[in-house]
């Protein structure tokens, strides 16, 4: 396919309009051909223009700009004149589409409003709340998106672990794994899979804290729902707990090195296989903080990890054996 440049077309009006001497000059070789053009030879400038490089011919120069037809120099200037909401999120059972009433009682210029408007204001936030939910389905995915919310809250954990887990949540919604258990169970379970599935390790005894529901029957629901759904959970790296256990534990970087380098060397002897990796974290430290000379006792390191003192002295034998320390 062959298309005309610039060059060509302004050839074209001056011929139109009389101008022939310079018209007559117009040959094929001012037209370039455009599908044996090489691709690196083609670059599109910060205008939109599409140019060839090496003759400087424009390809194309009509591009429509998706952007705003407003300019903002600034974060609050760019917030007031932006006319679109949040964007949607499975955080929440209606994606965030629907709308809600401020709680702040002013009207639009800031003025506070009369005890009457309150009321009424009151009213339509109630009524608000309650239309937002239209069944006992949404009204159950909402209560289950909210306590994934505050337990995640009570975690620390970010933003994307709470999507991950409203996505796994409604995953098993729909495919009726919800039946017969609790809504506190699953939406637990679905965070502890989401924690395993964001490489943001929290132990079954952390959530278990922030949760309603026991231990076991959290354990139980997770292994259910992932095999279900077939979530392919690769085993926890006890060294991701390392820097938080020793955060907690006030100890230096020298002390999470040596914890590392114990676990690494201790796991390739296959000491890892079928212990727990809080277990065999706080026990590495344990070991590490005696190493550097920044003793920390078993129940210290315990408390921290929530293990038992027994867990860490059988951890920390088999390890100092494998590393070939004497005690």
């Amino acid at each position: 396919m062959k298309r005309p440049t610039r060059q060509r077309e302004r050839e074209y009006d001056r011929t139109r309009w009389g101008d022939e001497s310079e018209g007559d000059e117009a040959t094929d070789e001012d037209e370039i051909d455009l599908d044996n053009l090489d691709p690196d030879e083609v670059v599109r400038t910060a205008d939109g223009e599409l140019i060839h490089e090496e003759t400087g011919i424009i390809i194309e120069e009509e591009r429509i700009d998706p952007g705003p037809e407003w300019r903002a120099f600034n974060h609050s200037e760019r917030q007031s004149k932006s006319r679109v909401g949040a964007p949607t999120t499975k955080t929440m059972h209606d994606k965030g589409l629907t709308t809600t009433i401020d709680w702040k009682d002013k009207d639009a210029y800031g003025r506070s409003i009369s005890s009457e408007k309150r009321s009424q204001m009151h009213r339509l936030r109630k009524w608000q709340e309650r239309i937002r939910t239209k069944d006992a389905g949404e009204r159950n995915l909402q209560f289950a998106l909210s306590e994934i919310d505050r337990m995640a809250s009570a975690l620390g954990v970010p933003r994307s672990v709470r999507e991950v887990a409203s996505v796994i949540y409604r995953r098993a919604l729909n495919e009726d794994l919800i039946r017969g258990r609790s809504i506190e169970g699953v939406a637990t379970a679905t965070l502890y899979a989401a924690c395993r599935k964001e490489g943001i390790p929290r132990s079954l005894e952390e959530i278990a804290e922030v949760s309603r529901v026991e231990r076991k029957e959290i354990g139980r629901t997770y292994r259910y729902v992932s095999q279900e759904l077939g979530l392919e959970m690769r085993p926890v790296d006890p060294k991701k707990y390392v820097p938080r256990f020793s955060s907690e534990l006030d100890l230096s970087k020298e002390v999470q090195s040596k914890a590392n380098e114990i676990i690494e060397t201790t796991a390739e002897q296959g000491l890892l296989s079928g212990k727990s990796p809080t277990g065999f974290a706080a026990a590495a430290i344990y070991a590490a903080s005696l190493l550097c000379n920044e003793k920390k006792t078993q129940r210290e390191v315990a408390d921290v990890a929530q293990v038992t003192e027994v867990t860490i002295r059988n951890r920390y034998q088999e390890q100092i054996e494998a590393m070939g320390i004497h005690a």
